[in-house]
Formats: C-alpha cells, sequence, structure tokens
C-alpha cells in the first residue's frame, strides 16, 4: 500500500495526543496565571476597603498597613514607569517594566465632605508571583516529565494502531496472495467484528467470482467441442445442396442438427444459471412422463416397447428444469443408440433410476452430437449433486442416475 493504514491512524493519534498535552498545558499555565491576578486584585480591593474605612474615621489618608502596597494621594505621585502605561481614567491596571518590577494600581475614589478625591493603591506584586518563579525553578523537571509523558502516550498510540490494523493488513495479504481458482479462506472470518463481517464477505464475494469464472470457461469449451459436429454435419449438407437438391435423408439430418443445436444452447444456458437455480423438491416420475409424450410426439417410436417400473410418487431434491433437460436427452440417447425400433426400460429401485435401452446386434458405434454427450449429461447431474453412470455394451446401453431424496 502507498499509504499504510497503521501509519495514518499513528500519526491521527500522536498528533491528537501532542495537540491535547500542549491544549492542557497552556490551559494550566493560563489558569495559574489568572488565579495569581486574582488574587492580588483581591488584596488590593480589601486593602482599599481599609484604606476608606480609616479615611473615615480619622479624616486623612493613612499608609497601608501591608508592604506590598504603597497609597498616593494623586495621580503625580505614581512612579513614572506607572504613568507611561496606566492613565488617570483608568479605574485599575497592570504594570510591566524593563526593570524587573510588576506592578497592580487600583484607583479608589473617596467622598467626603468636598469634591471626590481619588487616590491609588499601587502593589509591587514581584516579590509574590509564584508561577514565574516555579517555571524558572521547577520547569525543567515539568518539561521531563510532560516530555516522558507524551512518549509514553505514542508508545501507546503505535501499539494501539499496530494492533487495530493488524488484522485489516493480514486480510489484504492475503487478499493479495489469492491464486486463481484456489480455495479462499481468510484467517479473520470468525472474529464477531466488522473485520470479521468483511472477511466473510470477501470470501463470500470471491468464491462467487470464482465460480462465475469457472461456468463462463466451462460454457467457452462445451459451446466450443458440443457445436462442432452440428455445424459441421449442417455445412457439409449445405455445400452438397448446391449440386442436387437435398433429397430426405439430407433434410433429416439438417432437422436433427438443428434441434441438437436447440438442445445444446438450452442445456448450456441452463448450467450457466445452475447455481442461481435454487433447489426446490421435484415429482421425478411427473418429470419421466412428460419427457416420454414429449419423445412420443417428436418421434416415431412405439410406445409399446416401453417398459415403465417406477413409483406412485418419486420426490427428490433438484431443479425442475435440469431434470427436465438431463431425461430428455437420455430418452434421446436411447433412441440414438438403439434406433426407432429399440426398447427402453426405465425402473426405480434401491434409491437408483435406471434408463436402459437395447441396442442392435452387430451395429457400429456411433458418433454422437450434444445430445448424446456424456460430459454434459455429468454436468447435469453434478449440478444438482446427483450421481450418474453409463454403461455401454454390445446388446445394451444404460445410464444408472441417484437422485438426491427428499426428507
Amino acid at each position: 500500500m502507498a499509504k499504510s493504514i497503521r501509519r495514518q491512524l499513528f500519526a491521527a493519534l500522536a498528533g491528537f495526543t501532542v495537540l491535547l498535552c500542549l491544549c492542557y498545558t497552556g490551559l494550566a499555565l493560563v489558569i495559574a496565571y489568572v488565579t495569581e491576578d486574582m488574587l492580588v486584585q483581591r488584596l488590593l480591593e480589601r486593602e482599599a476597603a481599609a484604606v476608606s474605612m480609616r479615611w473615615q474615621q480619622h479624616g486623612k489618608l493613612t499608609p497601608s498597613g501591608s508592604d506590598l502596597i504603597t497609597v498616593y494621594g494623586s495621580y503625580l505621585d505614581l512612579p513614572q514607569a506607572v504613568r507611561a502605561q496606566v492613565p488617570p481614567s483608568a479605574p485599575r491596571g497592570e504594570v510591566f517594566t524593563t526593570t524587573g518590577q510588576h506592578y497592580h494600581v487600583l484607583a479608589l475614589d473617596h467622598v467626603a465632605a468636598g469634591p471626590p478625591q481619588r487616590v491609588y493603591l499601587l502593589a509591587d506584586v514581584a516579590p509574590v508571583l509564584v508561577v514565574s518563579r516555579l517555571a524558572q525553578e521547577v520547569g525543567g523537571v515539568v518539561a521531563g516529565v510532560a516530555l516522558a509523558l507524551i512518549a509514553l502516550a505514542l508508545l501507546l498510540a503505535y501499539w494501539l494502531a499496530r494492533r487495530l490494523v493488524r488484522p485489516l493488513q493480514r486480510l489484504a495479504q492475503e487478499a493479495r496472495q489469492l491464486a486463481p481458482g484456489s480455495a479462499v479462506h481468510f484467517s479473520a472470518r470468525d472474529r464477531p467484528d466488522e473485520i470479521g463481517f468483511l472477511a466473510r464477505r470477501l470470501e463470500t464475494t470471491f468464491a462467487e467470482l470464482q465460480a462465475v469464472l469457472q461456468r463462463e470457461q466451462a460454457f467457452t469449451r462445451d459451446v466450443s467441442h458440443e457445436l462442432r459436429t452440428p455445424l459441421t454435419l449442417m455445412h457439409n449438407t449445405l455445400a452438397l445442396a448446391t449440386a442436387q437438391p437435398l433429397g430426405g435423408e439430407e433434410q433429416a439430418q439438417l432437422q436433427q442438427a438443428t434441434d441438437d443445436m436447440r438442445a445444446t444452447i438450452d442445456v448450456l444456458f441452463a448450467l450457466a444459471r445452475a447455481e442461481q437455480l435454487p433447489g426446490e423438491v421435484v415429482e421425478l416420475r411427473g418429470c419421466i412422463e412428460q419427457c416420454l409424450l414429449r419423445l412420443l410426439e417428436d418421434s416415431t417410436w412405439d410406445a409399446s416397447l416401453l417398459a415403465l417400473d417406477l413409483p406412485e410418487r418419486l420426490d427428490v431434491v433438484g431443479n425442475g428444469q435440469l431434470t427436465m433437460l438431463l431425461i430428455n436427452n437420455c430418452l434421446a440417447n436411447a433412441l440414438f443408440h438403439g434406433g426407432p425400433a429399440c426398447r427402453i426400460s426405465i425402473t426405480f429401485a434401491q434409491g437408483c433410476l435406471s434408463i436402459g435401452n437395447t441396442v442392435p446386434a452387430g451395429q457400429p458405434r456411433r458418433v454422437h452430437g450434444f445430445a448424446h454427450g456424456q460430459n454434459l449429461l455429468l454436468r447435469l447431474a453434478q449440478a444438482m449433486r446427483w450421481e450418474i453412470a453409463f454403461h455401454p455394451g454390445e446388446r445394451q446401453y444404460r445410464v444408472t442416475i441417484v437422485p438426491a431424496r427428499a426428507q
């Protein structure tokens, strides 16, 4: 990955940790300075109340009882550094000098018999300031502790980022190592959180994609293989038609090739959709009877040559469309191998369906097209999780099918 999720998460956690530490440090300093200023202001207000009370009692301005506070009877008596920063109309003020003094000024308006008089209380608070002195004395220790805590927080952020992202990285690595056609299994599939859900969904998606690719490959292979024979037959027949009109046999061959191609397309599309067709309970005897009726309508085969031994009702688990295609092609095989005069027997015993037909003695082996292809019949059965086997012989051709029985 160009940008690792772990690095991004660690950067986010580390940045948040440092930012939070700086914000709390700044907030603590602000609170300390504000508390210090409020304390000095409270001392000035208390002293102003005491000065005002003594003035009312004695009728004159008396010095302050505190060593830190000086009482000035007029604005011009204030030090020059204070007058440079605090105007006469200001009720209070704070003054910083270049020589290290730190003053707090409070104006007190006293109303007596005459006009009101404004006096000033000036507190030199530099000796009692704690925050700046504390920063100088133990600032290194505090900074060291803060840096140690930040380092610990960064280690915790790194461990947390690694722990949280490791399952995702392992999932990405396993997905990257997947080979086409290989089994899909992610180690995080059993996790009860969102990563486990994602792993299970990825497994399902990969499995579905592989199944689609396999069906597409099988479809392409089957189309190339199974349609070659009827297309060749049609091409040769039409090539001969340019020299002489088609006779009855040639027309029958064209009709047979057309029927074979139609059956090919039906079965191939059914197999391509096999995974999308849900399993259901199918009444097999009814399907066989429908296929026999269709066989009698489409051919000249005599129904008296049929031997049928089936239960009154035969429920199996499969798919109706695939079942009809399988039985139709098995019956077409029977007529192809045995000819119009063959005997066909259909029996069901011990969970096995048997479709057999007689073969005329001395008949040469025929080249079969799609309707007689064992590969597609096998795939039809496998799509429904049925078992099928072919038993060719000199006098008989038999197909056995073991369907999935309904409970």
